[in-house]
């Protein structure tokens, strides 16, 4: 394996798949499928998922609701699908943990660096949840904040296409994906693909994201054997 100790963004909407709304289980049970193939590989894997799945911050459905109560919603529904998560790894056998940025005592354990790290080392998955506790901040920039925290290798963010392009591939068919691209770049241009303050973290800590398409089953071991998948957001660029 390249990485030997990798921070997972999955998005809430992977979790739904073909449903617009909440969790479609045997998705989940893929999705852990895949993540204890890797863990099982010797990998340590630190988890961040969204909440897109039951509510967004900025979603329509927020939009006459106060900013900060709509946030707090939304990492309500991270715990929901961390607990999802945790649930199908535990019946594949895999030990995991959830830890949440807000206080959920009886749901999982508050968030702690250390106790974060000690978990990894004992060879659990550990899935953030939460956030970062606070409103205006994405679970993007929670995964990089956590993948810092836990001294990650790289972070890498499943999406629903094959990288990163010049322009959205779903609107326009000339668009150009990269192979590799900057992390200048990809603020420079907008390109979208994660938010500007999570991008910013990671260019100031060196830390590389690779951005790949979760539909294709096994990519995320492909990711982490060091395939050249997907797109690599690092110094340089082709």
């Amino acid at each position: 394996m390249k990485y030997r100790r990798i921070l997972l963004k999955l998005s809430g909407e992977a979790l739904a798949a073909n449903q617009q709304f909440g969790l479609n289980p045997e998705r989940v049970a893929e999705l852990a499928s895949e993540v204890k193939d890797v863990w099982a590989a010797g990998v340590d894997i630190g988890m961040v998922v969204g909440g897109g799945n039951f509510f967004r911050g900025v979603a329509a459905a927020a939009r006459n609701m106060d900013r900060v109560t709509a946030d707090h919603m939304g990492m309500l529904a991270t715990v929901i699908n961390a607990l999802a998560m945790q649930d199908a790894l535990e019946k594949q056998d895999v030990p995991v943990r959830v830890m949440t940025a807000i206080h959920l005592q009886q749901v999982a354990e508050p968030y702690i660096r250390r106790r974060a790290l000690r978990h990894l080392e004992k060879r659990r998955v550990t899935i953030f949840a939460g956030g970062t506790s606070n409103p205006y901040f994405s679970t993007d920039t929670a995964a990089a904040l956590r993948a810092l925290e836990i001294q990650a290798d790289v972070v890498i963010k499943a999406t629903g296409v094959d990288g990163v392009y010049d322009k959205d591939p779903r609107k326009h068919p000339d668009a150009v994906r990269f192979t590799t691209v900057s992390y200048q770049d990809v603020l420079a241009r907008a390109l979208g693909v994660m938010d500007a303050s999570a991008v910013a973290m990671c260019r100031d800590n060196q830390l590389p994201i690779i951005v790949f398409n979760l539909a294709e089953r096994g990519n995320i071991r492909r990711v982490v054997e060091g395939e050249a998948v997907g797109t690599i957001i690092g110094s340089t660029a082709d």
